[in-house]
């Protein structure tokens, strides 16, 4: 979040300017001139010239503009429901819809790329066109947004060498090929090419990394060669203590004075990001009226495993709902918030989108775990393990065409003779559970403290041998900060029992992706940790809703140990 001002709320209508006194053009710092709030899209605007800086003003086809703009991302909005967002994002007053590209959700593994489905960016841009929006792109390679990785895919890590975010070679090579797939894509919607994109966001909020100063300009002429000047290139960055972002190309050292050029705040939002454990955070209406990008306008949902982690001085995982304060609710509901603003934005709109209401089933909830009685896991039924003398990561297996494993769960499998204090050495990436075959459950204990996490077997006699089960948890990778580099996850390094590290180790990938969970057998009874199938039946004709993890329980994995799993 980069901080926020007060709200002006005036009766006049017309440009925003940043003069010092007066009423005409530059005249009086944040005075209206001219006809209208802003330039209405699609009305005879000169397509030769795109966003431009003039003075005080933007400029979109030579004609003044001012950018309210609201970040809708399609890959978090059902793909039906594109549409219903955008309009009521028009309906609240706003010109332009901010979205974001994230690279690890459009090439889950190297060189196979996905713009299908709901991630069929394409179609997302044609629909805010045809509904008369303007759309800035943030193609990244990086985009924060509080995704996994920041939206850079995991297997960049599989390079035990890699440097996210600068000039080595491997993270440079796989952005070219990114690029060369994405970029033409999204040629022809150019504005010079009667389009809607009127911008791009190369990077996100750099200077909060800044640990490469040839990045910046690497990124900007990765991207030069394929679009005209005129297609305005912001290139952003994050200044601590700093409320607002400068609109200017060079930012890489440092944010320039304003002067009398156009403020641009690309990020306006609530406080804080929502964690497991923690207070919904809200938007903060006071702020200054200026060109501006409210994040989010629509936050909509952290499907399956796309949600990050933040280090607020603790691992914080992301929660499912990416809310974030938006004018509109997860389902899309109006917020108070997004009434305040349409009146101030455009107080002659009238009427609202009709809201698409969610069918209540009542209470429902069945459990049946997935598991055996015997063993924590149905191994059979499971695809072949890796075999490795030493733990691997999960984005060092030789899964997914090469590209490791990104999401889920990881269990390693191995052979121990005798118990004691088993040590991870800070090696657990994010969470792991112990357990042994056979037919018998070992007894854990585990450090509160981690790193190091110690787990201590107590008072069993053993057999002649056992099998040692460890499961590993993947709460999400940081989505900023200079550690990112670091997040590989899994087992990360050796496991040492009495001080000796362990050896040979069958490892089991479970990405709990669709086909691998339709694998899995079901059993009436199980002990220990366990995966459990719910199925809903709702007819025919099934209208929207959600099962309240209130009533069921939410995923022992991501709740707080101080926090109940209701």
């Amino acid at each position: 979040p980069l901080g926020t001002a007060r709200v002006l709320r005036e009766a006049a209508v017309g440009h925003w300017s940043t003069g010092s006194s007066g009423g005409s053009p530059g005249a009086g710092p944040w005075q209206f001139w001219g006809p209208s709030p802003y330039a209405l899209p699609w009305d005879g605007l000169e397509r030769l010239v795109g966003l431009q800086v003039r003075d005080s003003n933007f400029t979109l086809g030579n004609t003044p503009f001012l950018i309210l703009s609201g970040t809708i991302h399609y890959f978090r909005v059902p793909r039906n429901y594109w549409k219903d967002s955008l309009l009521k994002l028009k309906a609240c007053g706003f010109n332009t819809v901010t979205t974001h590209v994230p690279w690890n959700l459009h090439e889950p593994r190297r060189g196979q790329f996905q713009f299908s489905g709901n991630l069929d960016l394409v179609a997302f841009i044609s629909l805010a066109s045809e509904v008369d929006l303007w759309v800035i792109l943030c193609v990244g390679p990086y985009v924060g947004s509080d995704l996994d990785l920041g939206g850079l895919p995991s297997w960049l890590l599989k390079d035990s060498h890699m440097k996210l975010r600068t000039t080595y070679k491997g993270f440079t090579a796989a952005v070219n090929h990114y690029f060369d797939d994405l970029i033409p894509r999204i040629r022809e919607f150019q504005f010079q090419e009667e389009g809607p994109v009127i911008a791009m966001q190369m990077e996100n909020e750099y200077g909060s990394y800044n640990l490469d100063k040839r990045y910046m300009p690497y990124i900007k002429n990765v991207s030069a060669p394929s679009f005209p000047p005129s297609l305005h290139t912001f290139l952003t960055l994050l200044i601590p203590g700093a409320n607002i972002l400068s609109s200017q190309l060079e930012c890489v050292d440092a944010l320039p004075p304003q002067g009398t050029s156009p403020v641009m705040m690309m990020v306006y939002t609530a406080r804080s990001l929502d964690g497991w454990g923690t207070s919904r955070n809200t938007l903060d209406l006071q702020s200054e009226l200026f060109s501006l990008n409210f994040y989010m306008f629509h936050g909509g949902t952290n499907f399956g495993f796309m949600g990050g982690a933040a280090f607020p001085g603790y691992r914080l995982p992301m929660v499912t709902s990416y809310d974030y304060g938006a004018l509109l609710t997860e389902d899309g509901d109006y917020t108070p918030e997004y009434l305040v603003f349409q009146e101030l934005f455009c107080p002659d709109a009238g009427t609202r989108p009709a809201l698409q209401r969610a069918l209540g089933y009542g209470h429902w909830c069945r459990r049946g775990p997935w598991g055996s009685p015997a063993s924590w896991f149905p191994l059979p039924s499971l695809q072949q393990p890796v075999r490795s003398t030493e733990p691997l990561s999960m984005e060092q297996l030789s899964v997914n065409q090469g590209s490791g494993q990104s999401a889920g769960y990881i269990l390693y499998e191995t052979v121990i003779t005798r118990g004691g204090v088993l040590n991870s050495d800070g090696h657990v990436k994010d969470r792991g559970q112990v357990g042994g075959g056979g037919g018998q459950r070992v007894p854990f204990s585990a450090g509160k403290t981690p790193p190091p996490l110690q787990l201590v077997c107590v008072g069993q006699r053993y057999k002649e041998f056992l099998m040692l089960r460890i499961l590993v948890e993947n709460q999400g990778r940081l989505a900023s900060g200079t550690s990112m580099n670091q997040e590989r996850k899994g087992l990360t390094g050796n496991i040492y029992l009495n001080g000796s590290p362990l050896r040979k180790f069958k490892i089991y990938s479970l990405e709990m992706q669709n086909k691998f969970i339709q694998r899995w057998p079901s059993f009436l009874h199980t002990e220990g940790p366990a995966f459990f199938l719910a199925l809903l039946r709702v007819g025919s004709q099934p209208t929207d809703t959600f099962v309240s993890l209130q009533v069921c329980g939410i995923l022992p994995g991501c709740v707080p140990s101080k926090l109940p799993s209701q």
